[in-house]
């Protein structure tokens, strides 16, 4: 009898509005051009350029979630630090996130050494500049930290969707990020790492949930879909307990009011099933055009060392010191 045990149904979990997205970024891609013309007055070429490279970066992903069906596809520029596109789907495919991932520094560095190798020949400086940008910032965005691309690329290519396993990577990264910024005198970067401290406070929060949710044997590897009123019920029971101030609201609110609330949090604590198919072959491919991304820029100053290093030293120190 227990297993037909009656449960109220599940509330309906609202889908975000898609209305509005091109407003929103175009507004954040002036926000982030005004902060930095706001500190940077005299980098308006550099300034630019990076608005370029991050577009052209964000545009990869873009266009790749919009292919593979992503829902509330956008994009959003935040200044001083970078931009990212977010996107959601019920059931996630391996292979098409590391091609939705791929998507954005790959083309970059492409792109990039394209501008290198012409502009060697037709002795055009900004598309030099143009060139080194490119592939500094989506070279910075291939190694294996999280958030960057290359954290995502290594956490699916390793198929570890273990919340241990995200929380270690988590706080081992927010801690390299610090270092970083420290060592080379960035205080973006060291902010950016100490941003992504609270990020793993909150993953460590997630982990815990989970592992009550395991213990008690109650299934959140799914979508909101897919859940049993008889496991929402159960997920919500230990979100309530665990946050008062949610509790108190409950109790203060009508229950249309508080419905669209608790499910939300309920299907933020679910883990999106992951199809693993992606091949062998198609992993190894993706390495290796993940190392040669990473080792073809230090190719390239290997060979135009001397023409990089006399005529755009100080723009290589300009990045640096981003």
């Amino acid at each position: 009898m227990e297993e037909y045990d009656f449960y109220p149904p599940k509330p309906e979990l609202a889908e975000p509005k898609a209305k509005g997205n091109l407003a929103l970024t175009i507004f954040s891609i002036v926000l982030f051009v005004m902060t930095f013309l706001f500190i940077f007055t005299d980098e308006v070429r550099f300034i630019f350029h990076l608005l370029i490279v991050l577009l052209i970066h964000e545009m990869g992903h873009f266009a790749l979630m919009k292919l593979f069906k992503y829902k509330n596809v956008r994009m959003l520029f935040i200044p001083l630090m970078g931009a990212f596109v977010q996107g959601s789907k019920e059931e996630y495919s391996q292979k098409q996130s590391l091609l939705v991932i791929g998507a954005g520094p790959f083309p970059g560095v492409i792109i990039g050494t394209v501008l290198i190798l012409v502009s060697s020949n037709y002795e055009a400086a900004w598309m030099m500049d143009l060139g080194l940008l490119f592939l500094f910032l989506n070279i910075l965005n291939l190694i294996p930290l999280d958030p960057l691309d290359g954290g995502q690329l290594f956490k699916l290519l390793v198929k570890k969707n273990q919340d241990l396993f995200i929380l270690v990577f988590s706080f081992i990264s927010s801690l390299v990020l610090i270092g970083a910024g420290w060592y080379i005198d960035s205080y973006v970067l060291m902010l950016f790492g100490f941003f992504m401290g609270f990020r793993v406070r909150s993953i460590q929060s997630q982990y815990q949930l989970r592992k009550e949710l395991k213990e008690d044997e109650i299934e959140y590897k799914t979508t909101y879909k897919l859940l049993s009123n008889k496991d929402f019920s159960k997920i919500k029971a230990h979100i309530v307990a665990r946050t008062p101030a949610l509790r108190s609201y409950i109790d203060t609110v009508s229950t249309e009011e508080s419905d669209p609330l608790i499910a939300s949090q309920v299907n933020g604590v679910l883990l999106s099933p992951v199809e693993n198919d992606a091949s062998l072959f198609f992993r190894i491919c993706l390495i290796l055009i993940w190392l040669t991304s990473i080792v073809l820029p230090f190719v390239l100053l290997y060979v135009f060392n001397d023409n990089i290093r006399e005529n755009y030293g100080w723009y290589l120190k300009l990045l640096s010191n981003q």
